[in-house]
């Protein structure tokens, strides 16, 4: 008997992790659907949020933070920059490497873009949940970060 309970329990648990990651993979959905990125290609978007995340770099070093080979980044940065998202400036400590930044012109469309998501997901709590589902939401949101944790 007790074996049964464990058994129910564990497909329990495998359903519910799987609820979790398709309704993450929905939500990131509707979140870049809020935020226009342009015609950026997921390389582009992806080297913006590297550089966003940790700061000013070389093409050597974003290529390898993001998995790519240098000559790829180097066309992806080109691309970049040529819409004046990004700009290069030599290094201080290697004149022969470039450290390539984020422009004005960037972090403006990055800033739109996270106020552009946060009030689309603040619309949705507020006209598609009542005040105890914000509640209940606000406890799985505890929850969920337990699991992060």
């Amino acid at each position: 008997m007790a074996e049964l309970k464990e058994d129910v329990q564990s497909a329990r648990v495998s359903e519910l992790a799987m609820e979790i990651r398709a309704l993450t993979r929905q939500l990131r959905r509707r979140l870049r659907e809020q935020a226009y990125t342009g015609d950026l290609t997921a390389s582009q978007t992806s080297a913006i949020v590297g550089i966003d995340r940790d700061g000013p770099m070389t093409i050597s070093a974003l290529a390898r933070a993001e998995g790519m080979r240098p000559q790829s980044m180097g066309a992806t940065v080109a691309a970049l920059e040529g819409l004046g998202l990004v700009a290069g400036a030599p290094d201080p400590a290697d004149g022969r490497q470039t450290i390539i930044s984020l422009t004005p012109a960037c972090k403006k469309m990055i800033k739109a873009g996270r106020a552009a998501r946060q009030d689309w997901v603040a619309r949705m709590i507020q006209t598609r949940l009542n005040v105890q589902e914000q509640e209940r939401l606000a406890g799985a949101l505890e929850l969920l970060k337990r699991l992060v944790d």
